[in-house]
C-alpha cells in the first residue's frame, strides 16, 4: 500500500507541473553598447515582448553617458528592440551599468560592452544584482564563463531537453548503454545547433519545438510499454533514436540560443562554450537521475518500476500538452 501511495505522489507531483510554462524559461534580455567614434556609442536592447521586463524595464546608463537620440523602439518576432545614441565623456570603464526592473523579473540580462581600441568585455545581470561595474576583464574567460553558465542553465531549465535526457535515463539498462545514447544525442544536437547558427541550416520554430514535445511522448510511451524479456525499438536501437531525436533539440537549443544573441567577434567561443555547458548540464541530469534509480534499487528494489512508470506518466501527460499547445498555437 506504501508503494503505491508513494507512486501516485510522484503522478500528482508531476500534474501539479507548471504545464502551462514554456518549456524554454532562458530568455535573458541583451543589451550591446559599441563605441562607434570615440566617446559616442550605440546601444541596442533586446527584451522579451512578453515579459514585464520588456514592458517596464528601462536601462540604466553609465553616470558619464548621456542619451542624444531615443529611444526609438521597434518589434522584431516576439521581441522588443530599443535602439539609443550616447555620449560619454571619458572611459566606461570604472562606470556602472544596470536594469531596472530586472530585480522584479526572473529573467537575467546579458550586456556587452565594445569599446574602441579597448578589450570587450561581457557581464551579467540577475534579479539578485541588476547593475554591474564595468572593469577591464579578459576577453576570453568573460565570454567563456558567461556562454558556459546559459548553456547549464538552459539545460536544467529548459524542461523539455530535461525530459528528454531524463527519458533516456529511465528507458535504458545499464550506465555504458545510457552513456553511448547520451554521447550520440550530443553529436546530434551539436551538428544542427552550429549549422543552424552559422546560417547553413533552418527550420520554422513551431514545428520543431512542435516534434521536440512529441520526441518526448515517444520516449514515455516506449517506458510504458517495455516489459521483461521484449527488447522494443528504442531498446535495441537506442544511439539511433537519440541520434535523430537529437537533431530536432539542436535546433531547439539554437533558437534559444537566438534570442540569448551571440557577441559580435565572439561567435566561435561563445558557440562552443554554449554547447560545453548544455554537456555539463546534461551530465547533471544523468548523474542525478541513474544514483536515484540505484539509490532505490538498493534499498526499496520493488518501488523501481512503479516508480519508472510513474514518471512516465508525467512526462508523458505534460509532453503530450506540450506538443498540443505548440501545434494550435
Amino acid at each position: 500500500m506504501t508503494r503505491w501511495c508513494a507512486v501516485l505522489w510522484i503522478c500528482w507531483t508531476f500534474v501539479l507541473f507548471p504545464a502551462s510554462a514554456q518549456a524554454d524559461e532562458l530568455r535573458p534580455a541583451y543589451i550591446e553598447m559599441t563605441e562607434e567614434s570615440p566617446g559616442h556609442w550605440s546601444l541596442l536592447w533586446k527584451a522579451s515582448a512578453n515579459s514585464r521586463l520588456g514592458q517596464t524595464g528601462e536601462i540604466v546608463l553609465p553616470g558619464n553617458c548621456r542619451n542624444t537620440d531615443g529611444p526609438r523602439r521597434e518589434y522584431a518576432g516576439s521581441n522588443i528592440l530599443t535602439r539609443l545614441a550616447l555620449r560619454c565623456d571619458g572611459s566606461v570603464q570604472g562606470q556602472t551599468i544596470g536594469l531596472s526592473g530586472l530585480e522584479l523579473s526572473t529573467t537575467d540580462a546579458l550586456v556587452r560592452i565594445a569599446p574602441i581600441g579597448s578589450a570587450m568585455q561581457t557581464v551579467r545581470l540577475t534579479p539578485d544584482q541588476p547593475s554591474a561595474t564595468l572593469a577591464r576583464p579578459s576577453v576570453i574567460s568573460n565570454v567563456a564563463a558567461t556562454y558556459t553558465i546559459l548553456g547549464i542553465e538552459h539545460i536544467l531549465m529548459g524542461f523539455d531537453h530535461l525530459f528528454f535526457v531524463l527519458a533516456l535515463v529511465l528507458l535504458l539498462k545499464g550506465g555504458w548503454l545510457v552513456a553511448k545514447t547520451v554521447t550520440a544525442f550530443t553529436i546530434a544536437h551539436s551538428l544542427t545547433l552550429v549549422g543552424t547558427t552559422v546560417g547553413l541550416l533552418s527550420l520554422p520554430s513551431q514545428p520543431v519545438e512542435a516534434a521536440i514535445a512529441l520526441s518526448i511522448v515517444f520516449l514515455a510511451v516506449e517506458i510504458v510499454k517495455a516489459k521483461p524479456g521484449e527488447i522494443r525499438l528504442s531498446e535495441q536501437f537506442p544511439w539511433i533514436v537519440a541520434f535523430l531525436f537529437g537533431l530536432l533539440h539542436g535546433f531547439g537549443f539554437a533558437g534559444a540560443l537566438a534570442e540569448i544573441g551571440l557577441p559580435e567577434g565572439d561567435v566561435p567561443l561563445a558557440l562552443l562554450t554554449f554547447n560545453l555547458g548544455v554537456e555539463i548540464g546534461q551530465l547533471v541530469i544523468v548523474a542525478v537521475a541513474l544514483a536515484a534509480l540505484h539509490a532505490i534499487r538498493k534499498f526499496q528494489g520493488l518501488w523501481l518500476q512503479p516508480t519508472k512508470t510513474a514518471m512516465a506518466y508525467g512526462i508523458g501527460i505534460i509532453s503530450t500538452y506540450w506538443f498540443i499547445e505548440r501545434v494550435v498555437a
